[in-house]
């Protein structure tokens, strides 16, 4: 009786617990939803608020630079700009309320994209809130903009009195904008990922690692102490010339927009070394805009077309089937081929008729190449596929930038019973051409710098060594593939041809009157995938390859063009690209003494310039003409000495002016522009010019006293 007593007595009790259980628990995921969803910001705000005990030190990114040192991607601090309007409570407040206008009109001489009426409007929202996060400019700032907004009222207290407060991101800058882009490379906005190029491929070179900072309480304070330093990142110097990748953009653009083009591509290499001293990809964007979208010229695969036809006759030389003297039938411009037509580009024009092997690639005979190449490879094209191989042509360059591919060049093969499996009768003759492979442009320039460079092929370099607080930790030396792509007899017939293709035959746009060029022009067809070549216009590659100089090669250059429709000319395009690019480096390197622009045949006193008669006596005296002068100094190592120039019968006479006050306008007549903007802007005087030459009017007259804001403006003739 006792047991069933207690028994009913107390299941009532654990019923009452365990629904009174339930509630709760069902309180406490509800309340938990609620934070979740309804509180969510809310809650996230106070989480950032609160002080970590582990905090990671970001190390500053490594810098990418140029082969001779001048920065193309380094790392400085960019700011967001907020605004805690609950920080310094009342006295914060009314200081604001009297200030407001005067930061406002600050805020939009330093933005002027916003009026101050918006600037005001945009706080006085934040005020209203009273939010302790309220953003001040929607962009991040550089350092000079930041220091200047902290310059206004209440933003110049400290954050905990003013409330101006700051979120600091570490930003990747290039100095040269979207120069080279694509191989230089690009980070992910805010977040510390490199995107592409070297930024991506020496990604854990440039990142460096970071550091730990641990935050302690003592005595009602935090303390921060650095548990382990932040190690900064090393710097990679690259093969780039910033000179060379200038003149070879604008080159390549300027043929761009002349012939309409859908994409551009040009490759300069140092010959022995295989620096890569300029890399240019420009796409049509849909603006009609070109940038640097791709890096085409690792990542294309396209039929190369006729710039293959070297490689084709080279294979056949090396192998002894054929000599320099060798004479082949083009017939009239049209040649049957297993059932298909092969054209040359006179074909509308009676063809070639016979010439000799040479001459094939001078006039860049698709008919006389594929004949030879069929003829004595035709039976067995595993042969000529594995002369393409010796040469170098199929090599995977193993480049250091993500999405470079190695070319495709298909190797035939048998069956069992011995039919081949992947291949056709039209297969070699078109392959000959240019046709039925896919190589990218840098594949393609690395055979021809090899030919420039005695038939050693080298590895297309582009980083040279990395440095990590000016000393050098790792260097990449030049990188030998093959020492000899052929026998030397080859490679001197070869060498000989090709500089007979710009002096003589399609490659003459690329030559120049200064310097021998030689090369090989280019234009194929493209593929439009499974459409093949037949779907609507036809798309176009237009390339020339070749180096320069050809009698002591220094630089070897690919340009290659995309466009769509006629005309299309790989010499007349392409060819002049090459030309203007090559015309550019060779002018670059061109070192001339000063004494060499004095005439020897004639005397003559030339027309010198008032202003600084202490440059004007160093080049006279190196061109060997007298100057008169009632002054002394050097040029190497003194300041600027302002005169006047005065040119008699057999010398010029060179004489020191009065020297002027800082805060008084002085007398600039009769100088060249640069020396006159000078000494007006040294002052603080605005300057604005009209026409060319000397100075002969000034708007402010000399000895005038100077008054803040000035400007002056001066005539020249």
């Amino acid at each position: 009786m006792s047991n069933q007593f207690e028994r009913k007595k107390i299941i009532p009790r654990y019923k009452i617990f365990a629904y009174l259980m339930l509630i709760i628990g069902i309180i406490i995921l509800c309340k938990a939803l609620w934070i979740a969803t309804v509180e969510r910001e809310y809650w996230t705000q106070v989480s950032s608020r609160l002080k970590k005990d582990s905090v990671e030190i970001s190390p500053v990114r490594g810098n990418i630079l140029s082969c001779d040192g001048r920065l193309m991607a380094s790392s400085l601090p960019e700011f967001k700009l907020f605004m805690d309007f609950k920080a310094g409570g009342e006295k914060k407040d009314s200081l604001w309320k009297v200030k407001v206008d005067s930061i406002c009109e600050g805020l939009h001489e330093i933005f002027p994209e916003k009026s101050a009426s918006e600037f005001k409007a945009h706080l006085e929202e934040g005020h209203k809130k009273m939010s302790q996060n309220w953003p001040i400019w929607h962009k991040r700032v550089p350092y000079d903009i930041y220091s200047q907004v902290k310059k206004l009222p209440v933003f110049n207290l400290s954050k905990f009195k003013g409330g101006f407060h700051i979120v600091e991101f570490n930003a990747r800058q290039r100095p040269f904008g979207s120069l080279a882009r694509r191989t230089i490379g690009d980070m992910f906005g805010a977040k510390d990922t490199a995107r592409c190029g070297l930024e991506l491929s020496y990604d854990s070179i440039l990142r460096g690692k970071k550091g730990l900072l641990k935050r302690r309480k003592v005595m009602n304070k935090y303390l921060s102490i650095t548990e382990m330093e932040a190690i900064d990142g090393a710097d990679i110097v690259t093969t780039i010339d910033v000179g060379m990748q200038d003149l070879a953009e604008r080159a390549v653009i300027d043929e761009l927009r002349e012939i309409n083009g859908n994409v551009g591509v040009a490759i300069v290499m140092e010959v022995q070394t295989g620096d890569i001293k300029a890399i240019v990809n420009m796409t049509k964007c849909s603006d009609g805009e070109y940038r640097e979208v791709k890096n085409n010229a690792v990542a294309d695969l396209l039929e190369p077309g006729s710039v293959f036809k070297t490689a084709s006759l080279m294979v056949a030389l090396d192998d002894g089937v054929v000599d320099t003297t060798y004479m082949v039938e083009t017939g009239s411009g049209i040649w049957d081929m297993y059932g298909a037509k092969m054209r040359d580009h006179n074909w509308h024009k009676g063809g070639y008729q016979t010439i000799s092997l040479p001459r094939t690639l001078e006039v860049s005979s698709n008919i006389g190449v594929s004949r030879i190449i069929d003829r004595f490879y035709g039976k067995n094209p595993e042969k000529f596929v594995e002369g393409i191989n010796r040469l170098g042509l199929s090599a995977n360059l193993n480049l250091p930038l993500v999405g470079a591919t190695a070319p495709r060049i298909r190797m035939p093969k048998k069956n069992s019973r011995g039919q081949y499996i992947n291949w056709s009768k039209t297969a070699l003759p078109w392959m000959s051409i240019g046709y039925e492979t896919q190589i990218p442009p840098i594949s393609t320039l690395t055979f021809y710098n090899a030919i420039a460079n005695n038939g050693k092929m080298v590895r297309p370099r582009f980083v040279q060594r990395i440095v990590k607080d000016g000393e050098v930790i790792q260097e990449f030396p030049t990188e030998v593939i093959k020492e000899k792509i052929c026998k030397e007899k080859t490679l001197r017939e070869m060498q000989t041809i090709l500089e007979h293709v710009v002096s003589q035959g399609l490659g003459k746009k690329a030559g120049s009157p200064s310097f021998k060029v030689a090369g090989k022009t280019g234009t194929a067809q493209v593929s439009k995938g499974a459409g093949g070549y037949k779907t609507g216009m036809t798309n176009y590659l237009l390339s020339f390859a070749g180096y320069f100089p050809a009698d002591a090669p220094r630089y070897s250059c690919i340009v290659c063009i995309q466009k769509s429709g006629l005309p299309a000319s790989g010499g007349g395009m392409s060819g002049l690209v090459f030309h203007n690019i090559a015309e550019g480096i060779m002018a670059q390197n061109l070192k001339l003494d000063v004494a060499d622009a004095r005439d020897s045949m004639s005397i003559f006193m030339p027309d010198v310039k008032n202003g600084n008669i202490l440059a004007a006596d160093y080049v006279l005296s190196h061109l060997g003409i007298t100057a008169n002068k009632n002054w002394s100094g050097s040029y190497l190592d003194g300041n600027p000495i302002w005169g006047t120039a005065k040119r008699e019968k057999n010398s010029v006479v060179l004489a020191k002016a009065p020297v002027y006050a800082k805060n008084v306008v002085p007398d600039v007549s009769g100088m060249g522009a640069r020396d006159a903007v000078y000494m007006l802007e040294t002052r603080g005087i605005k300057v604005r010019m009209t026409g060319r030459g000397k100075v002969h009017e000034q708007s402010l007259a000399p000895g005038h006293v100077i008054r803040k804001g000035e400007t002056c403006v001066l005539k020249l003739d």
